[in-house]
């Protein structure tokens, strides 16, 4: 039988480093899976990651609206609504918002990750967003 997991039900967060909020689509938590996880980003204007990579994870991405700046071991490129990206196994990576719009993707790692690797002491982290809207 079909499982659906309400948005409401879903686990959302904002992080600790600038505006940008996350809802948790796909984890263990929420439908048992370690084959992959996927979460929803919204990066306001001038959000910012910090530079990290993953290791033994595919990470891919799905750009649903605005654009935004990609950093991709040493590249950048900017994407848009409609783009799909690769950053491959231990790839760093990062995104960053210098436009005056939300910019909004899908990620999904295959395999779930086992570990983020940060590339300073500059990190991202997150905390339980306030439930009074959906991200």
């Amino acid at each position: 039988m079909a499982r659906v997991v309400k948005i409401e039900q879903l686990p959302q967060l904002t992080s600790t480093r600038d505006t940008r909020h996350r809802i948790d689509l796909v984890t263990e938590e929420t439908f048992g899976l370690t084959e992959l996880q996927a979460d929803r980003i919204t990066y306001h204007p001038g959000d910012t990651a910090a530079a990290h990579y993953h290791r033994d994870a595919k990470h891919f991405f799905f750009i649903l609206e605005g654009r935004g700046v990609m950093h991709a071991d040493g590249d950048q490129v900017e994407v848009a609504a409609g783009d799909v990206a690769l950053v491959e196994e231990d790839e760093v990576h990062w995104f960053a918002n210098p436009f005056d719009e939300e910019f909004t993707f899908i990620e999904l790692w295959v395999p779930a990750p086992s570990d983020t690797v940060w590339i300073s002491d500059d990190k991202c982290t997150w905390a339980p967003a306030v439930r009074d809207r959906v991200c």
